[in-house]
C-alpha cells in the first residue's frame, strides 16, 4: 500500500452519531429509522400509483389501499429477517456458530439486500396467493419504490461508518473511523445514488411515462437488473468484508457474486413480460 495514502486526507467524515434519539435506556438509532422511513415512503407512493389507472392492464389493478396497508408488516418482516438471515449465512456465519444471540445484534449494522429481497420475494408471493393477487403486479408496485428504501440504507451505513470503500486517493476520499490510517471511497454514498436515487429515476420514468407497467414483471426485471449492474459496479471501489476478502483474482467479491445470477434473472423477468400473453 503507498504509504502516502495514509497521510493523504481529503473530506472530513463527518461525525454523526449512530443514535439519532436517546431518552433513558431507549435508543433510537438511525439505522433503524432508515428501515422504518423507506417503508413507509414506499407505502405511501405505491398508494398512489395504485390509484393511478391508466399505469397498469386495462386501466385496472386489483390491489388496493388495504392490501397495501395489511402487507406493509408483511414486506418490513421479509425485509428484515431475510436481510438479517442472509447476511449471516453469506458473510457472517462462523460467529454466530459461536455465539447464537449475535445474531439479534441487527442495531450493529449486518443486512444483506440479497437476503432481504428474498425475503421480501416470498412474503409478496404468499400474501399475493392468500388475497387473490396477481404476484407479479405486486412484484412491480414493490419494485417501484425499492430504491427509496435502498437509499436510506445506505445513507444508515455512511452515518454508522460501515462498508466503506477501498483505499483511495481521489479529491472526495474520506477517513473512516473503523477503517485505519488510509483514505477510502466513501462508497456508501456511491450506493445511495446509484441503487437509490439513480434506480428510482429509472423505474418511475418507465413505469409512468412507457407502458411497462401494462407488462407485468418488466419493471420488476428492470429493477433487478439496474440494482445487480449498480452493485458489481460500486464493488470494485469498495471494500471487501474483512472475514471474507476477495474471492478470486484479487476483485471478486461476494457481492458480485450474489450479483451475477441476479441480473440474469432480471432479464428472464423482461423477456417473460414481454412474451407473456396478455391477461
Amino acid at each position: 500500500m503507498n504509504t502516502a495514502l495514509s497521510l493523504f486526507t481529503e473530506l472530513p467524515y463527518p461525525q454523526i452519531d449512530p443514535i439519532a434519539i436517546s431518552i433513558g435506556p431507549l435508543a433510537i438509532r438511525w439505522y433503524g429509522l432508515a428501515y422504518v422511513t423507506g417503508i413507509l415512503l414506499g407505502w405511501w407512493l405505491a398508494r398512489r400509483m395504485i390509484n393511478t389507472p391508466r399505469l397498469w392492464p386495462n386501466n385496472y389493478t386489483p390491489i388496493t389501499e388495504k392490501h397495501l396497508d395489511d402487507f406493509l408488516v408483511w414486506a418490513a418482516l421479509g425485509i428484515v429477517l431475510g436481510g438479517r438471515i442472509g447476511y449471516i449465512l453469506f458473510y457472517d456465519l462462523e460467529p454466530v456458530l459461536a455465539n447464537p444471540m449475535v445474531a439479534l445484534e441487527i442495531w450493529r449494522g449486518g443486512m444483506s439486500f440479497h437476503g432481504g429481497l428474498t425475503g421480501a420475494t416470498l412474503a409478496m408471493i404468499i400474501f399475493a396467493r392468500r388475497n387473490g393477487l396477481p404476484v407479479w403486479m405486486l412484484f412491480d408496485v414493490v419494485a417501484s419504490v425499492a430504491p427509496i428504501g435502498l437509499f436510506f440504507g445506505r445513507i444508515a451505513n455512511f452515518i454508522n461508518g460501515e462498508l466503506w470503500g477501498r483505499a483511495s486517493d481521489v479529491a472526495w476520499a474520506m477517513q473512516f473511523p473503523t477503517g485505519g490510517p488510509f483514505t477510502r471511497h466513501p462508497s456508501q454514498l456511491y450506493e445511495a445514488a446509484l441503487e437509490g436515487i439513480a434506480l428510482f429515476i429509472l423505474v418511475q420514468v418507465l413505469g409512468r411515462t412507457t407502458s411497462a407497467l401494462k407488462k407485468s414483471g418488466t419493471i420488476s426485471g428492470v429493477f433487478i437488473c439496474g440494482y445487480s449492474l449498480a452493485r458489481i459496479f460500486v464493488e470494485f471501489f469498495r471494500e471487501p468484508d474483512v472475514q471474507l476478502g476477495y474471492l478470486a483474482g484479487g476483485w471478486l467479491t461476494m457481492g458480485m457474486v450474489l450479483s451475477m445470477p441476479m441480473f440474469a434473472l432480471g432479464l428472464w423477468a423482461i423477456w417473460r413480460a414481454q412474451t407473456a400473453t396478455p391477461a
